[in-house]
């Protein structure tokens, strides 16, 4: 059965060549179109699409306004479409904030002349977003009656609100865990995401004390202008500080380091500072955890402690293995409260996992172990 995506925009353009776009994949089928948010509220309540892609500015009401009244009322998967400004990356962080799990970039040239890479990702997000919001809600135990018919009428319910249970059977062993491992002091902490990463970066280092023993680099998939809206917006949430890196950037305990959007961000031989380096054409994502890892593993040898949060693909993954390599700990978001479990799942699955936690979880653990 195709999964069932509601547009909402109010350009007639984008509507058009979004649903014609969709339309390329047989797995995917457009079963409405709105042309601003007031309209797609009352239009999920009819229609109940598994996905939603929403533009950040329209008349009546805009994306994000949009997004919290239809996680309220209906929660259902949204993509967000985003323009690549600095102001665009703020509203798109305020959407993510009120419940919406990716966003893609808003491009009208890539639009009119049917760009193949944007065809490919788009079908790529929507099919995954839903596919896994639709699993996740099969999954949940136990299957309980609905106690009101309007609970009965809300299929959709936002990931990161989900119980965390089912993750821990997916990879942990049915006997009783060994005994933790004890590791070297970290001195060096670094943390990665993708999809739904931005949520979840906030609930981990708002947690985090101001006076934090020790520095922190973060890699969070995102394009330029959108890490330096991000870093800011982190600084004023967090008690510890966070600011886009720079290339020299000297690390610092309590401060942490964003990798820049579209660059490449590494630890330095000696361990002091930090490389920001232009991005290469053969690397899948700039920025990429693997690459930090690996400078960390490099530079820090066992004495870091590396954190995998909620995202698509493997990123992580192969630096994660170099880190164990030299004595190094790693610790995993669980599935049950990942917007996407596939970063955390490749570490776990590749053995590489030391703890794996529910994300409400990360950020007191990470406050105890480095203290």
């Amino acid at each position: 059965m195709p999964v069932r995506v509601m547009i909402v925009d109010d350009s007639h353009f984008f509507q058009t060549r979004l649903k014609e776009i969709i339309g390329q994949n047989a797995n995917l089928q457009v079963v409405a179109v709105a042309s601003n948010g007031r309209e797609a509220i009352d239009l999920v309540a009819k229609v109940k699409p598994d996905i939603i892609t929403m533009d950040f500015e329209m008349p009546v009401m805009d994306g994000v306004t949009a997004v919290k009244h239809i996680m309220a009322s209906d929660p259902t998967p949204i993509l967000m479409f985003s323009s690549l400004t600095y102001e665009g990356a703020r509203i798109t962080l305020d959407a993510l904030a009120a419940g919406a799990l990716d966003f893609i970039p808003k491009d009208f040239a890539e639009v009119s002349r049917n760009s193949v890479s944007l065809t490919q990702k788009l079908h790529e997000r929507l099919l995954t977003l839903a596919r896994q919001g639709s699993s996740k809600e099969e999954s949940r135990a136990p299957q309980a009656r609905p106690s009101s018919p309007q609970q009965a009428a809300r299929p959709h319910q936002h990931p990161q609100q989900r119980p965390v249970e089912a993750a821990q059977r997916a990879v942990a062993p049915s006997n009783p865990p060994a005994p933790r491992k004890k590791f070297s002091k970290p001195k060096l902490l670094v943390i990665g995401a993708s999809t739904g990463g931005p949520v979840a970066l906030t609930e981990v280092l708002t947690k985090l004390p101001r006076n934090l023993p020790l520095p922190i680099l973060l890699v969070q998939h995102m394009p330029e202008n959108f890490t330096k809206a991000f870093a800011e917006r982190l600084n004023k949430q967090c008690a510890i500080e966070v600011r886009e890196a720079v290339d020299g950037d000297v690390l610092r305990p309590g401060v942490a380091l964003l990798a820049p959007g579209g660059k490449q961000m590494m630890v330095d031989p000696r361990g002091a500072s930090v490389k920001v380096m232009p991005d290469d054409d053969r690397v899948n994502y700039k920025p990429s955890l693997d690459i930090t890892f690996g400078s960390a593993a490099n530079s820090f040898t066992d004495r870091v402690l590396g954190v995998v949060l909620t995202g698509m693909g493997s990123d992580g993954c192969k630096g994660a293995e170099l880190l164990k390599q030299k004595g190094a700990q790693i610790w995993s978001q669980d599935e049950a409260s990942c917007v996407i479990y596939g970063m955390p799942m490749a570490v776990a699955r590749a053995n590489l996992t030391d703890r794996v936690l529910a994300l409400k979880d990360i950020g007191p653990a990470l406050a105890d172990e480095v203290s």
